[in-house]
């Protein structure tokens, strides 16, 4: 029978076809016209997916897919070499110490907790402590700070490179090499130590010294001055106003006298009321001479204070010239004087602080690790400076904010991380901080940090491996804290 002609062909729900089963099978296509309409999901024939894809194409992709994951056995294989390493160089040794502690020097006696305890007992021990309290405060704050003011510099100047160059290049010297070279810089002595020179340059300039330490007055019968115990010379005679006085010196080294010495000569003559005299080095080389008068070749002593006495007051005062004369234009007072010559003239010049003294030497010893770490500290800064918005910082600037109010408002808060970075770092290192200590203080107990009393104590002489490692302990514990800060911190950043 055939269809109407008025009717199309599938009108009647027939499928179009020849109405074989292939004909009314339905379209992918349909199937999800049919689940969006919202009619019953199409069927999956068997052996697809979800999609029409075929499910063996998925199931070998997987499979392959597994393939290539390494099983957990042969991983472990590959990693068992770094791993008997790790725990034979880092493992081992923290328990060994952590064992050792425990036990007294011979390695056999139990000794509990005191040597933990006794880390805090005594007095070089308190100042151990204290030495390292100050270094974990001082140190990694200066640093920070430094490498901040430098890192700013660099995008302020000219010839940055050169000079990020000169700040970072003390990292490339060995900690060795640099607690030599700060040995010599710490040196007391101005004419070796660069430090001292210094201070003695800017001291003389504003107070030049004019000690002559040793100098004294000749002895005998014919002397014309006696030396009191304290070093003050004065005259064995009376002057009145209008005489002129001769104070001959002796015993002047030739390195206290005058670069530039100036032939001494006889003092000027004294008008009324004035009181003159010479104060010279009363030695002739190669002998002769008439002694208590100056003669050729003799040098005037220069800068030596000159005083006046009567009955126990200062009455008039002179400084000597170049040629050792002086003169007291005004005596107060009528009737005979004493000269005093003080024992501020017979001390030696100043020579400078003394770095490596008690006082001084952690401070100094600072001052050395400043100069080597403030490159590292810069260099990272720098990096941090260079990833700050610029659009943050005009903006601050365009809504009126002075340079130092964008620095502490804008530039240091977006710089946080980094300095924390630094700051943290910098206290890991000076809790281990022990070569500089060694070679600059020399083994001087008021220098002493816990990284060097532990090898005092196990290796350099203290004979105490078990005190030693509860040193070390002690430095692991106090160590682990930055260390757990800094991988929280990290984390954080990654999520």
């Amino acid at each position: 029978m055939t269809a109407p002609k008025d009717q199309a062909p599938g009108e009647d729900g027939t499928p179009p076809g020849d109405g074989t089963p292939q004909g009314r099978e339905s379209s992918p296509e349909a199937a999800d016209t049919t689940a969006a309409s919202g009619g019953a999901p199409a069927a999956v024939a068997p052996g697809t997916n979800a999609d029409g894809t075929a499910a063996t194409a998925t199931a070998r992709t997987a499979k392959s897919t597994r393939g290539l994951t390494p099983p957990s056995w042969l991983s472990l294989t590959f990693l068992l070499p770094a791993l008997l390493l790790l725990g034979f160089l880092v493992m081992y040794p923290i328990v060994f110490s952590v064992v050792r502690s425990f036990f007294g020097a011979d390695g056999h006696s139990f000794a509990g907790v005191d040597n933990y305890t006794g880390i805090f007992k005594g007095h070089d021990n308190l100042v151990t402590v204290r030495n390292t309290a100050i270094w974990v405060v001082v140190a990694p704050t200066l640093v920070t700070v430094l490498g901040l003011i430098f890192a700013v510099l660099t995008e302020r100047i000219r010839w940055s490179t050169a000079f990020k160059l000169v700040v970072f290049m003390p990292m490339a010297v060995s900690f060795l090499a640099s607690g030599v070279i700060f040995r010599l810089v710490y040196e007391q002595d101005p004419n070796m130590g660069v430090a001292n020179a210094a201070v003695v340059a800017v001291h003389d300039t504003f107070q030049p010294g004019a000690g002559y330490p040793g100098a004294g007055p000749r002895t005998g019968n014919d002397a014309l001055g006696t030396q009191q115990g304290d070093g003050t010379i004065v005259s064995s005679r009376q002057y009145a106003p209008g005489q002129s006085a001769l104070l001959p010196l002796l015993r002047i080294k030739p390195e206290d006298l005058p670069t530039k010495p100036v032939q001494a000569v006889q003092p000027p003559a004294a008008k009324p009321g004035e009181l003159t005299g010479a104060v010279w080095f009363d030695f002739t080389k190669g002998g002769g001479g008439n002694p208590n008068q100056p003669n050729a070749g003799e040098s005037g002593l220069p800068r030596i204070k000159v005083e006046a006495v009567r009955d126990g007051k200062v009455v008039g005062k002179a400084t000597t010239r170049d040629d050792g004369t002086f003169t007291m234009k005004k005596v107060k007072g009528d009737g005979p004087v004493t000269l005093r010559l003080p024992k501020s003239n017979f001390t030696a010049s100043y020579g400078g602080a003394q770095w490596l003294g008690n006082t001084l030497i952690t401070p100094a010893i600072i001052g050395s690790y400043l100069w080597v770490w403030s490159g590292f500290a810069m260099v990272l800064i720098a990096a941090g400076l260079a990833a700050i918005p610029r659009d943050a910082l005009e903006a601050a600037r365009v809504d009126g904010a002075t340079e130092w109010q964008v620095f502490r408002r804008v530039t240091i808060p977006l710089l946080a991380p980094v300095l924390t970075v630094v700051l943290v770092t910098m206290v890991i290192n000076v809790l281990k901080v022990f070569d500089l200590v060694f070679i600059i203080g020399g083994g001087d107990p008021h220098a002493s940090v816990l990284a060097l009393q532990m090898w005092v104590e196990s290796f350099g002489g203290g004979n105490d491996p078990g005190k030693g490692s509860a040193i070390a302990v002690l430095l692991f514990l106090l160590v682990v804290p930055a260390m757990l800060f800094n991988i929280r911190r990290m984390r954080r950043e990654r999520a």
